[in-house]
């Protein structure tokens, strides 16, 4: 029996293509979705084939220009800054507007399940006080914090023996305290205006959720102690509709190609792409960089062995590589990965670090921090294309993100509405 479905999304960049991709996998099934999305997913949305509506009170960037990006973390670098970021743009400071958003969209469809963005707080809050059952997604590793995880965003590595432990559990309960200092208070008013009770941390709100619907391998991530509403259901490795396909092909010439992908929004990092071009010009390689929407191809100066375009589809362009050279975005990383690619990770912010911990404990890439030089660059690149362990590595991961990803149980998930009746 066909459902009706409402997705609150907002633009995390790499997230919007796995996300937009439940959508359209439940519009395939014959049900009714409606999402709501930021001027600048419009495209990609349009695209799947359901019911788009803009959000009208939620933030709203009009495209991924760096100047309407409302977060430029890139600027933030204390765990301190990053933490009032998160709480004034991300969660705190948008959950009014995606608050009445979501509850006029509610209040218009009486949708069966509200899929939410995982920042979109206010979202999850509408949902709670009209009665309707809500998922979160999570298109990376597990974000919330937990027992057994290393905490999000440190790039740490999984601790060992009891000081580790206690090094890991205090960390959680600094970064607990630290998001809850910017965001408690302003959630909780929000929520009593909404007519619903308190919660004690903010964390508290994504735990309210039917389901945490994490797109990953757990193959990918790391050991932890989900909560009973975790659902580990695979990747989504769709490539973004702004990834034109026309008439591309690979560099010509026999040399190995290296993709170079880096952050599909502006993360300051012209200069690390200009330097991975630079020393992949010392390589005997073919090199293929995508810029992304972010980037203008005008910004990086290629040559001629080495072709800097906007967008490529990765997907065909990873059967013709033998190696990916990536911030370490989970989307770019898992499809290299599926691919089969070792990789060269250049972590710049977000999650990337903690993914590269993820693929270099597995012995499947080399992490450069991104003020590497154009040698140390052309080193890491010529070391996993000259070592066949990195390879061996990338694809012993790889057959289980393709198995994960071909027998994801997300719309399952998402189809299984027992127990989800509205109050």
């Amino acid at each position: 029996m066909p459902h009706t479905y409402l997705f609150a999304l907002t633009d995390g960049g790499g997230t919007v293509p796995p996300e937009l991709g439940a959508a359209r996998r439940l519009v395939e099934r014959g049900h009714r979705v409606t999402v709501l999305v930021e001027d600048s997913m419009l495209p990609e949305a349009s695209a799947t084939g359901a019911r788009v509506v803009r959000w009208e009170h939620g933030p709203n960037r009009p495209d991924r220009d760096p100047a309407h990006d409302p977060f430029r973390d890139w600027e933030r670098t204390s765990p301190l800054a990053q933490a009032r970021l998160m709480g004034d743009r991300a969660i705190a400071g948008p959950a009014p507007g995606h608050a009445r958003d979501v509850a006029a969209a509610i209040d218009d469809d009486r949708p069966d399940l509200v899929v939410s963005s995982i920042f979109a707080f206010g979202a999850m809050m509408a949902a709670e006080s009209r009665g309707i059952p809500f998922d979160v997604l999570m298109p990376n590793v597990y974000v919330p914090p937990t027992p057994g995880a290393t905490p999000v965003g440190m790039g740490l590595a999984p601790a060992r023996g009891p000081l580790g432990r206690a090094r890991d559990a205090a960390m959680r309960r600094m970064t607990v305290a630290g998001l809850d200092r910017y965001t408690l208070e302003r959630l909780n008013a929000l929520r009593a205006e909404l007519g619903v009770g308190p919660i004690a941390h903010s964390w508290e709100q994504v735990h309210r959720a039917r389901r945490h619907l994490v797109m990953t391998s757990p193959a990918f991530d790391l050991p932890a102690t989900l909560p009973p509403a975790a659902r580990y259901v695979g990747p989504v490795l769709d490539d973004p509709s702004w990834a034109e396909d026309g008439d591309w092909s690979p560099p010509p010439g026999d040399a190995p190609l290296v993709l170079v992908a880096m952050s599909s929004t502006f993360q300051d990092h012209v200069g690390v792409l200009q330097r991975v071009v630079d020393g992949l010009a010392t390589l005997p390689v073919r090199g293929l960089v995508t810029t992304g929407p972010a980037v203008s191809p005008s910004a990086v100066r290629g040559t001629p062995d080495v072709t800097v375009v906007a967008s490529a589809p990765h997907g065909r362009a990873m059967r013709e590589a033998a190696a990916v050279v990536t911030h370490g975005g989970h989307g770019t990383l898992l499809k290299a990965l599926a691919a089969d690619l070792p990789a060269v990770v250049v972590p710049h912010g977000r999650d990337q670090a903690d993914n590269a911990v993820r693929v270099t404990l597995r012995g499947a890439a080399v992490r450069l921090p991104r003020t590497a030089s154009s040698a140390r660059f052309a080193d890491a690149v010529r070391r996993v294309l000259d070592d066949p362990s990195y390879a061996r590595s990338a694809r012993a991961l790889g057959a289980a993100i393709r198995r994960d990803a071909e027998h994801s149980t997300l719309v399952a998930e998402l189809e299984d509405l027992d127990g989800a009746d509205r109050a």
